[in-house]
């Protein structure tokens, strides 16, 4: 069969195939168009979920006719010139606009800023219909009607219109935290509108309006730099999670991104910190000199490759694990907002405790008790009422009471997770703290507590390991033999003794004696298959790190023990000085704080 040349416009169709794979994929780059001309207000409007309609209108710089012409052309772009080193555009490849022409209804009205009039071109499935003036205002308004109307074997692949709308206004969030200074409205038939006000430098402002407004008081800010790489952002404390991974937001030089590489470092900072199948919320944006980086890896731009990966992923580890060290053991704020819940009047239908007006306070309570000018100065004042804390209340039982000196004789003031005052079903300790209450569950906390020493042990020296019999041989291709070996010396560290056994084969003579027998074919085969993917070997030391959890598990205070005062206080201070012991080693909380001001409203008395 002769070779022949394809026509202009079944090109372009091909094209549109990998750069518009959805309606999403068309606002996305019809949204990067509008930033990359300066626009400081998008507005989007849709459709059956962006098949029927799709517009975005901005307030850029614009283009003239002649530019208009140009623009429905493939690779003609006015964002590079020579070279794809310097990239510093969202846009680049000049396919976007020929891509969704060729296979949906488009047209364009643009005015040039400075310019006494505009123009407007029109293209359906390919064919140029009109190129004229037009009256427009400064900015342009891209039109998109009947997505893969030229195309109709695409649209059958198409979700739901619900799902497609849905995704669109995933797309307008990420851009929404990348570009703070610029206002987002998402409009249209098939929704209810969303609008982002700008917040100018105010990114946690943004980033609030988009993940909600639990997010700014759950946040850890990142501030961090390594060689020519930098990194900023805020990543959620580790009891403030979420059941999917969509609220993980990355940006490489302003770009949304959706990278494995910094997807896998996010799951590698949260190690032993969030349970199985919860996922913690964070938004990182990574700054690097262009050179650096390729963009130019999938016709989406989604996906990006950086010229020294391992350098990005240890800056991102480590600076969540040490945001995470500094400020990540605390509670999250929904824990006390799900305690308020639970602790509503049932018998108000619609009751909603107000938001309080002012920090707690004795003397600004509602409830504070009557203080008379007497002569002392005393009166029913909170100090001087302290003093019956030692008094036994009168009680029906012949046992006698346990004394609850221990505990009192603690200023609450001092301690992050106050005194100890009691404990309930012989599971939770309740503490008073300077300004609330704090729920401790004891099983969990020294659950954490145990598996933080045994980790502490875990590293500090290598790891004893058993010798086997007979060594153990595991057939591998040549190249993941070449990988382990790389290798060899860190995972001697870890107890697991490896050597070249020929050019297709691992040996493994010794494996580490915690981890007791072990299937050493399927643990080298998967420790290849890690290295091979993410160029890491952290596999085996997540194992030993899930025996130690297992094993700090069985060997922690059991629920239905009853502490003493003073063994409770130890429990807490010991809490304190543990970095993580915020979470258990599952990633549940281990303790729930509830501030006066909240107790108040649930009496209705702020």
């Amino acid at each position: 069969m002769a070779i022949k040349q394809l026509s202009e416009t079944l090109i372009n169709q091909i094209a549109a195939g990998e750069v518009i794979e959805r309606p999403a994929s068309a606002a996305k780059e019809l949204i990067e168009n509008a930033l990359d001309a300066g626009a400081t207000r998008i507005e989007i409007a849709t459709a059956g979920g962006g098949k029927a309609l799709l517009r975005v209108s901005d307030n850029g710089s614009g283009m003239e006719q002649a530019d208009l012409e140009l623009a429905i052309k493939r690779h003609c772009t006015s964002k590079i010139s020579d070279t794809l080193e310097d990239i510093r555009t969202l846009g680049f490849r000049g396919e976007a606009l020929p891509s969704i022409g060729s296979v949906a209804r488009l047209s364009i009205a643009s005015r040039r800023v400075g310019s006494p009039g505009g123009a407007e071109i029109a293209v359906a499935g390919g064919k140029v219909l009109y190129l004229r003036p037009a009256a427009a205002n400064p900015g342009t308004i891209v039109e998109v009607r009947d997505l893969f109307f030229a195309t109709p074997a695409r649209l059958k692949f198409l979700k739901t219109e619900k799902a497609e709308a849905a995704a669109i206004t995933e797309v307008v969030k990420r851009m929404a935290i990348a570009f703070p200074q610029v206002r987002f409205v998402l409009s249209g038939s098939d929704r209810s509108t969303l609008e982002f006000p700008a917040t100018g430098d105010d990114r946690l402002a943004r980033m609030a309006q988009v993940l909600g407004k639990d997010f700014k008081d759950n946040a850890i800010e990142l501030d961090a730099a390594r060689e020519d790489v930098s990194l900023t952002g805020f990543a959620g404390v580790p009891t403030f999670n979420r059941g999917n991974s969509a609220h993980q937001y990355a940006f490489v030089n302003g770009r949304p991104v959706q990278d494995k590489l910094i997807l896998s470092a996010i799951r590698g900072a949260y190690a032993e910190t969030i349970p199985s199948g919860r996922y913690p919320i964070a938004v990182l944006s990574i700054t690097l000199d262009p050179a650096l980086l390729d963009v130019n890896v999938h016709p989406a731009k989604s996906d990006v490759r950086f010229r020294d990966p391992g350098l990005v992923r240890g800056l991102i580890v480590g600076a969540i694990r040490e945001a995470l060290a500094r400020e990540g053991d605390r509670a999250a704020t929904t824990g006390a907002d799900g305690m308020l819940r639970a602790f509503s009047p049932g018998f108000q239908p619609g009751w909603r405790p107000s938001a309080p007006s002012a920090p707690w306070t004795p003397e600004a309570s509602p409830s504070r008790p009557y203080q008379p000018a007497a002569a002392n100065g005393y009166g029913f004042r909170e100090r001087p009422q302290a003093a019956f804390d030692g008094l036994t209340m009168p009680t029906a039982r012949t046992e006698s009471t346990p004394s609850v000196e221990p505990a009192h004789t603690e200023e609450p003031a001092r301690f992050p997770l106050g005194a100890a005052r009691a404990q309930l079903h012989e599971n939770y300790i309740v503490a008073q703290t300077d300004d609330g209450l704090v729920i401790v569950d004891q099983h969990a906390a020294h659950e954490r507590l145990v598996f933080e020493e045994m980790r502490k042990a875990l590293h500090s020296k290598r790891l004893s390991s058993q010798v086997l019999l007979i060594p153990e041989i595991v057939d591998l291709p040549e190249e993941d033999c070449d990988r382990l070996m790389v290798f060899a010396d860190e995972l001697g560290e870890l107890g697991l003794a490896v050597e070249r056994f020929g050019p297709g084969a691992i040996a493994v003579r010794e494996t580490p004696a915690m981890l007791g027998e072990v299937d050493a074919q399927g643990l080298i085969r998967q420790l290849a298959d890690e290295i091979a993917e993410w160029d890491t070997a952290s596999g085996l030391a997540a194992k030993l790190e899930y025996v130690a959890a297992t094993m700090a598990c069985h060997g922690s205070v059991r629920s239905g023990r009853r502490l003493r005062p003073e063994e409770m206080n130890a429990l807490l201070r010991q809490m304190e000085a543990t970095p993580g012991s915020g979470q258990c080693n599952h990633g549940r909380p281990t303790y729930i704080e509830l501030k006066l001001s909240d107790i108040e409203r649930l009496f209705g008395r702020s």
